[in-house]
C-alpha cells in the first residue's frame, strides 16, 4: 500500500529547546511489525484529543486498510488489540519539578470493536506522556509503512525520539533486548547474534528506509559488551514534510468538506499540504459522485493516493443519440401525464374535503335521536364490508366513505349537496 500519509509534530513543537534531557517512554519489542503499525495509527487518530477526551474511535475497516490488513480480517485485528492491551509502556524521566519519575502502564487501557468502529483508550498518565512532545515523539506513517521488519521499525522509534539530542544516551543490553522484542531469548543472550541478527540488519533497514541515519556505539566492560547506544541525524534523502500550525488551511473550504467528511484535523491539514487545495478537492467531489460509500475517509484516502478520476463518457452514436431523443419525447410524455394525474388527484382532494366538510354540517344539524338513527341507516345503506368496517371505526369522518356519504344524505335530504360538484364519477 503506497503513499499513508502520515503525520508530525507541528512546526511550533519541533522549534522547543530540550529541557535537561529528552526522556522516551519505551515500549516493549514483543510486537509483530503490523502490531507495532497498528499501535501507531491508534497514536495518530487520537493525537488531537489524547488528553481531552477519555475514548477515541476510528472505523474499523478503515484502521485495518491503514495498517496492512485485510479490511474484512477482524480476528487478526482482535487479536493485535489484544496485544497491545497486553503490552506495558514504560517510562524514567524527570518530571516537572526535576524529581525522577518511573511508570508503566498498558499501551491501550481498553480497546472494544462494535458496530464496524474501534474503540480504544490510553491510560491517563500514558496519555499525558504520549501528548508531551519532550517526551514522545508521533511517528511519521509514510515512514513507518516502507518498513518490512519489526526490529528495524522498534528501533526506528526508539531513535527517532531522540533526534533533537543526537544520541539515544546509553542503554544497558538487557534493555536493549528488551526494546528489540527478544528478551528471554537464550540464543540473543550471546551479543554475537544479538549483532548479527537483529543490529546490523535494523541499523541498514532504518538508514535505507527512514528520514533518521543512525550510528552505533558500544560501551565495554572488559571483554563485554554491555551498553550500546546511537548516534542520530537526519536523513537529508528522506526528511519528513513540514506542517505549519495549520491556522490558514483552517480557513479554506477544503478543510472544511474534509471536516465534513469526518477526516481528523492533523490529517487533513496533511493531504491538503501534500496535495494542494485544488487537488483533494477534486478528490472530494470524485467522492461524493460515488454515491453512498461506506468508508469515506479510506476511499478519500484511496482516490488521493491513487489519483482516481471519473472516467470521461464516449461521443454517443447516431443510433444513440436517436435513442435519447426517443427517450426525450417519452419522458416528456410521461411527465405530462404525470402532471395531468396529480392534477386530478388534487381534484379530488378538494371535492372529498368539500364533501366531508358539508357531512359534518349536516350531522350537526341532527338531534342526538335522528344521529343514532342516522348511523344505523347509514351502515345497513353501505353494501361493502371494508367500508362498513371504517364506518364502524371512524363515523361520519371515514374520508373513504365521502362518495357513499354524500349518495346517501342526497337521498334522504334532496339538494344536500346543490352547491358541490360531483365526486367520484
Amino acid at each position: 500500500m503506497s503513499n499513508i500519509p502520515h503525520d508530525k509534530l507541528t512546526g511550533a513543537l519541533r522549534r522547543q529547546s530540550v529541557k535537561k534531557n529528552v526522556a522516551a517512554i519505551h515500549v516493549s519489542g514483543k510486537l509483530t511489525l503490523l502490531q507495532r503499525k497498528l499501535s501507531n495509527v491508534l497514536l495518530l487518530n487520537a493525537y488531537d484529543t489524547l488528553v481531552t477526551r477519555n475514548k477515541h474511535q476510528i472505523d474499523a475497516r478503515t484502521l485495518c486498510m491503514m495498517v496492512g490488513y485485510n479490511s474484512n480480517d477482524m480476528d487478526t485485528l482482535k487479536q493485535s488489540l489484544r496485544s497491545l492491551a497486553e503490552t506495558t509502556a514504560e517510562w524514567d524521566m524527570l518530571d516537572a519539578n526535576g524529581r525522577q519519575e518511573w511508570g508503566v502502564s498498558a499501551l491501550l487501557s481498553y480497546a472494544k470493536l462494535s458496530a464496524g468502529v474501534c474503540e480504544y483508550a490510553y491510560s491517563p498518565a500514558l496519555a499525558e506522556k504520549l501528548h508531551d512532545p519532550k517526551v514522545f515523539a508521533l511517528i511519521n506513517l509514510n515512514i513507518q509503512r516502507r518498513f518490512t521488519s519489526g526490529h528495524a521499525l522498534a528501533l526506528y522509534e526508539n531513535c527517532y525520539r531522540f533526534l533533537r539530542t543526537g544520541s539515544t544516551g546509553w542503554w544497558p543490553i538487557d534493555l536493549f533486548r528488551r526494546l528489540m522484542g527478544v528478551d528471554g531469548s537464550a540464543y540473543y543472550e550471546s551479543f554475537k547474534h544479538l549483532n548479527a541478527k537483529i543490529i546490523k540488519p535494523a541499523v541498514a533497514e532504518v538508514n535505507k528506509t527512514s528520514n533518521i541515519l543512525i550510528t552505533p556505539e558500544l560501551h565495554k566492560m572488559g571483554r563485554q559488551v554491555s551498553e550500546i547506544r546511537f548516534l542520530i541525524k537526519e536523513n537529508p534523502q528522506l526528511a519528513m514534510l513540514d506542517i505549519d500550525d495549520g491556522e490558514g488551511l483552517r480557513q479554506g473550504a477544503v478543510y472544511t468538506a474534509l471536516m465534513d467528511l469526518g477526516v481528523s484535523d492533523r490529517l487533513a491539514r496533511q493531504w491538503i499540504s501534500e496535495h494542494g487545495e485544488d487537488y483533494v478537492s477534486e478528490k472530494i467531489t470524485y467522492l461524493k459522485g460515488r454515491g453512498g460509500v461506506d468508508s469515506p475517509v479510506g476511499y478519500l484516502r484511496a482516490a488521493l493516493q491513487n489519483d482516481y478520476k471519473s472516467e470521461k463518457p464516449a461521443a454517443p452514436s447516431p443510433k444513440a443519440k436517436a435513442a435519447a431523443v426517443v427517450r426525450k419525447a417519452q419522458t416528456a410524455q410521461t411527465d405530462a401525464a404525470e402532471e395531468e394525474r396529480a392534477q386530478v388527484v388534487e381534484e379530488e382532494r378538494k371535492a372529498r374535503a368539500a364533501i366531508m366538510a358539508r357531512v359534518q354540517e349536516i350531522v350537526e344539524s341532527r338531534s342526538p335521536t335522528q344521529r343514532d338513527a342516522d348511523r344505523k341507516l347509514f351502515l345497513v345503506w353501505l353494501s361493502d364490508e371494508l367500508l362498513k368496517s371504517e364506518f364502524s371505526r371512524l363515523g361520519w369522518k371515514a374520508a373513504l366513505c365521502a362518495s357513499e356519504m354524500r349518495a346517501f344524505w342526497e337521498d334522504l335530504i334532496p339538494d344536500a349537496f346543490a352547491d358541490e360538484a360531483p365526486f367520484g364519477v
